[in-house]
């Protein structure tokens, strides 16, 4: 009843994007593939692997994401079990008064009956695969919802990394602020002490006097900001996070490995949430082979062998022995809310392929997104790197004149707050890299460390299901 699966049509390009802002396009030789890369060995920072441990272990989201996983495991064998018989025992006794209008005379009006029984009650044989359909349904739930969990974990990494580097980054800046500070300062006192010798007015004093204020701001926003930033890390790990792990600047944040997705958009598809809603989408297509099954005749059946007596201590005695044997069918006349369920079922079909889509597309944004930043970031570095380099030496030159009476300080200030400004713009950048980078292992599947994601022992049951349905799936891939 189940409608034959075949992978949509991804609703993207073939290759990635090309022109000037996208980098060329690498032998496939030399293609690093994300999901099969530890991320152990993509952050090589010894300080970020222990936060990441810590995070992995600690961080609520990933926890409820595995219980999520728990979850949906559990319904998958609640739907499985339901293919097996239930077998009870009962034992009763019961005790009642008729009417002496009902008995014939000299017979008691009260009477014992004792029963013990041992049988199947309206156990429903899935001749048209209703049960199947259902189990298979909620198996790939289960398989998308684990899957899930891969994609918050991968998340949950690069969120991790994302947070240190911010914290290396505005570490700089602050270490950047107190540098500017401490130079303004000495420029402060050198303007005093000629406006002491009355060699400059009263304008140029208060100017330097802005900026050694305007450092001390800068001092006091950023030494803020890193201690926010502390707080959305300790978050992200799940526990504070020590001291002695968190970086100084973005210098000690460690090299990362440049990972370029390849020449195929293909590899998308190993993306974990791109899976999960492929995993979802073919739980779509079995709940539709459920609604088909509610068409047909429902058979199930009662039967059980037991014992009956009116007296306890006859109850195992010979000739005692009950039994039964009830089969039944219903065969669905005219019911509106099997023929609403069918189709509720097939727009759950188009949702669901929509969404597949639409996890494709986002994926696309992403991956090209990064790829732009990938091709341009190190152009931009090198220019700012330019800026600073100039800046610095205006700023010497415009120091050295001021300083021999040539300009005034005006031109010093100007100098100063274009070599701030260029030394933040650098900092920025760089950062910027870093992140698309950690960006790039994300967006592209990102590998985790050996044995994460282990399930709990299987039964049988669902051993042989997983079994089957990794079969069937890789014969549609194929």
């Amino acid at each position: 009843m189940i409608p034959k699966y075949d992978r949509p049509s991804t609703p993207v390009p073939g290759n990635w994007p090309s022109g000037p802002a996208y980098p060329k396009m690498q032998p496939q030789d030399n293609i690093i593939d994300a999901t099969q890369l530890r991320w152990q060995d993509f952050f090589i920072d010894t300080k970020l692997q222990r936060i990441l441990e810590t995070a992995l272990e600690n961080n609520r989201d990933l926890q409820l994401a595995a219980l999520n996983v728990e979850r949906a495991r559990a319904l998958y064998g609640v739907q499985l079990a339901k293919l097996l018989p239930v077998i009870d025992g009962q034992a009763g006794m019961v005790k009642q008064r008729y009417s002496s209008d009902f008995v014939s005379p000299g017979t008691p009006n009260i009477t014992k009956a004792y029963s013990v029984d041992l049988g199947i009650t309206a156990w429903e044989i899935d001749f048209f695969g209703r049960i199947r359909s259902l189990s298979k349904q909620a198996l790939e739930e289960y398989l998308g919802t684990a899957e899930a969990r891969r994609s918050v974990q991968i998340a949950l990494i690069s969120e991790v990394a994302r947070a240190y580097l911010v914290i290396a980054a505005d570490q700089a800046n602050l270490n950047l602020a107190w540098s500017t500070l401490t130079t303004q300062e000495g420029v402060y006192n050198l303007v005093l002490r000629k406006y002491n010798a009355m060699l400059v007015n009263d304008i140029d004093l208060y100017r330097a006097k802005t900026q050694v204020d305007t450092a001390r701001v800068d001092v006091v926003s950023y030494t803020q900001q890193v201690a926010q930033d502390k707080n959305a890390l300790n978050l992200l790990s799940g526990t504070p996070v020590p001291e002695d792990l968190l970086p100084v600047s973005l210098d000690s944040a460690g090299p990362l490995i440049d990972i370029f997705p390849g020449l195929s958009s293909d590899v998308l598809l190993r993306r974990p949430d791109i899976m999960s809603a492929e995993y979802r989408l073919k739980g779509a297509y079995a709940n539709i082979g459920a609604a088909r099954a509610a068409f047909f005749p429902s058979i199930s059946l009662t039967t059980a062998v037991g014992t009956a007596s009116s007296q306890f201590s006859g109850l195992f005695s010979g000739g005692k022995g009950t039994w039964i044997f009830a089969p039944q069918m219903v065969l669905p006349v005219f019911d509106a809310n099997v023929w609403a369920a069918y189709r509720v079922s097939e727009t759950d079909r188009k949702i669901a392929l929509t969404r597949y889509e639409l996890v494709i597309q986002r994926a696309f944004k992403e991956v090209a997104d990064v790829l732009a930043v990938q091709g341009t970031v190190d152009q931009q570095i090198a220019v700012q790197q330019s800026m600073v380099d100039s800046a610095q030496k205006v700023y010497r030159l415009s120091g050295k004149r001021y300083a021999n009476g040539i300009d005034s300080y005006l031109s010093v200030l100007d100098a100063q707050r274009s070599l701030y400004s260029a030394q933040q713009s650098l900092i920025s950048i760089q950062l910027s890299k870093l992140v698309n980078e950690v960006r790039a292992y994300a967006v592209l599947g990102g590998g985790t460390e050996e044995g994460e994601g282990k399930q709990p022992k299987r039964s049988f049951l669902e051993e042989k299901a997983l079994v089957s349905a990794k079969h069937k799936s890789g014969k549609s891939r194929h």
